[in-house]
């Protein structure tokens, strides 16, 4: 079977050696995905803006591969600050809340950039009954 490495405009993706976007089969796994676009944090200070920015990111990185955001299975949400649970915890739930995927959320010390309040990487499988 092959596998299909995806990447995007990320700096960092040639320089860390990995892929925006892996798809075997009908699995896919996205890395880590942060409210960077165009080498800028979006939304600095907003928890809820920029995770909605990081699922934009996600949804479209599974499109370009084939999948959708119904496809996801497993998510892993990294925050800066788990006080702030709620904001991003209820926008991940906008996006997830009828496909309910298995999901963590954790506390890390920082993010790549310091204005980074958020971090999600997402599994999916295609074609997975609802």
């Amino acid at each position: 079977m092959t596998v299909l490495n995806l990447g995007s405009a990320n700096p960092w993706e040639p320089v860390v050696g990995y892929s925006r976007i892996v798809v075997r089969g009908d699995t896919a796994w996205v890395s880590g995905t942060t409210a960077m676009v165009d080498g800028v944090v979006t939304s600095p200070g907003d928890a809820a803006a920029q995770t909605r920015q990081v699922l934009a990111t996600i949804g479209a990185s599974l499109q370009r591969a084939g999948f959708g955001l119904a496809d996801v299975v497993r998510t892993r949400m990294y925050v800066t600050d788990i006080s702030r649970w709620e904001e991003i915890g209820r926008v991940h739930g906008e996006v997830f809340g009828d496909i309910r995927p298995a999901s963590t959320m954790v506390e890390v010390s920082a993010l790549i950039d310091p204005g980074l309040l958020v971090e999600i990487e997402v599994d999916a499988v295609r074609g997975v009954p609802a």
